[in-house]
């Protein structure tokens, strides 16, 4: 395919639920009650899971404790993610890089092991509150990895019609993406998660999710 470049959707475009095509009105105010009752409860709850986690890097590692990235999400704007830190400030000093665990020099003492856990994406949960994110989606990329997506796939623009989240049938079967050839996968398994989407199969992913993580 002929490369394709990045483009900024019109601003003047809303952000309101009705922009979500794939779920019927019902269930796109459904998923976003959901979303907001249980990022609440949930960023509560695991408040005592979110201090031992800032106590132990404070303790191992001088690196600051969350780590702010911008991504691309819903109609195409950027956001700010939320993670707990799990690679050292210099890492990308070259350049934007995708994950890669055999480089144990670049990740913090605690690092590797959030990473794994998936522990390093709890704080996604505030992205979830403001409505940056849903708990089921596409996983939200950078503008640099779009960009190499889109001169091999110009698909990816279909994602912008639904919030990125936090986990999602390819993040549970794909992994983290360390190879261009799982970005493409993840693409495929996102658009067919697209055209099959219901609060339905969100709960199948959810449950899913949490069997995987315990």
């Amino acid at each position: 395919m002929n490369a394709h470049h990045f483009i900024m959707p019109d601003t003047n475009v809303t952000d309101d639920v009705n922009n979500h095509k794939r779920l019927s009105i019902g269930q796109q105010y459904t998923k976003r009650a959901f979303d907001i009752f249980f990022s609440f409860w949930a960023l509560i709850f695991l408040a005592p899971v979110f201090l031992s986690i800032i106590i132990l890097q404070k303790a191992t590692s001088k690196e600051s404790v969350f780590f702010r990235q911008e991504r691309i999400g819903l109609k195409g704007r950027p956001f700010m993610i939320q993670k707990f830190r799990t690679m050292k400030e210099d890492a990308e000093e070259n350049g934007p890089q995708l994950a890669n665990e055999k480089e144990l020099n670049k990740y913090t003492k605690l690092g590797l092991f959030l990473r794994r856990t998936h522990l390093d994406e709890l704080p996604q949960l505030w992205n979830v509150l403001k409505g940056e994110m849903s708990f089921v989606g596409y996983r939200p990329e950078r503008r640099y990895f779009i960009d190499q997506i889109l001169k091999i796939d110009n698909r990816y623009i279909e994602l912008y019609d639904m919030r990125p989240g936090i986990t999602s049938e390819a993040a549970i079967y794909n992994g983290y993406t360390d190879t261009m050839e799982k970005m493409l996968l993840r693409l495929d398994m996102d658009l067919a998660y697209m055209k099959k989407s219901s609060i339905k199969t969100d709960l199948i992913i959810l449950f899913k999710t949490i069997g995987m993580f315990f």
